[in-house]
């Protein structure tokens, strides 16, 4: 039944959902993947969309930013409608000399500077990570693609905030880059029985100076994304 942020029916969504951060990326996604697609929800612009690929039932909706945005819509899929399996597809800023503008990361873990999973569990420092078989789904169909690399990220609450000295620790820790939902997501996955991953395409750099992407190439150029997220959605 509907919920007061999603008013689609039971059934209406597919198993797995693609979840990018942005309403009009998700309209994109839904308009360039999914045959059929039928708009099943509309609450607030954010729109969710169930079609198919192949001929396999597929769903996608925005999650909005940050990560309370995206556990309130993550709790209601998984715990209301049946949804076993969100990925989230967006952007991140890279962190590790090794990452470039353009590539795609898959999130195996993500560290955070938001205190969202600190009372999940009383005593114990909550492990943010992605379900084991869809990362393995997503690498796999990478193909040993150069530039898709797995690893950790950080989630952040804070866009434009930052503490001297916390990106140079992160990149001495292997951290690949920055963005602001998935610790969010994993923890709510973990709660709820979920299985979930994020697969983000990097937008710039936060240590090594270049050109970012425009808000048109962010909302446009995720097809890498796309595919190792709709490889891990059939898992």
């Amino acid at each position: 039944m509907p919920t007061p942020h999603i008013a689609a029916e039971s059934g209406e969504f597919a198993p797995a959902v693609l979840m990018p951060g942005d309403p009009y990326r998700a309209d994109r996604i839904a308009q360039a993947a999914l045959t059929n697609a039928k708009v099943i929800s509309d609450v607030r612009g954010i729109r969710a969309y169930t079609g198919t690929i192949g001929g396999r039932p597929l769903s996608v909706m925005a999650s909005g930013m940050g990560m309370p945005s995206m556990a309130l819509y993550a709790t209601e899929l998984y715990r209301f409608f049946g949804v076993e399996r969100i990925i989230r597809v967006g952007t991140a800023g890279g962190i590790a000399p090794s990452v470039a503008r353009g590539d795609v990361l898959v999130a195996c873990g993500a560290h955070t500077t938001s205190g969202i999973n600190r009372r999940r569990i009383p005593s114990v420092s909550f492990a943010a990570v992605a379900d084991f078989a869809l990362a393995s789904a997503a690498m796999a169909a990478a193909c040993g693609d150069p530039r898709v690399k797995a690893g950790v990220v950080v989630s952040e609450d804070h866009f434009y905030f930052k503490t001297p000295g916390t990106l140079e620790a992160l990149q001495a820790h292997g951290v690949l880059g920055v963005e602001m939902e998935a610790a969010g997501l994993y923890g709510v996955a973990a709660a709820e029985g979920g299985a979930a991953l994020a697969v983000l395409t990097v937008s710039d750099h936060m240590v090594v100076p270049g050109v970012d992407m425009t808000s048109g190439e962010r909302e446009t150029l995720f097809e890498r994304a796309l595919e190792l997220a709709v490889a891990a959605a059939f898992a």
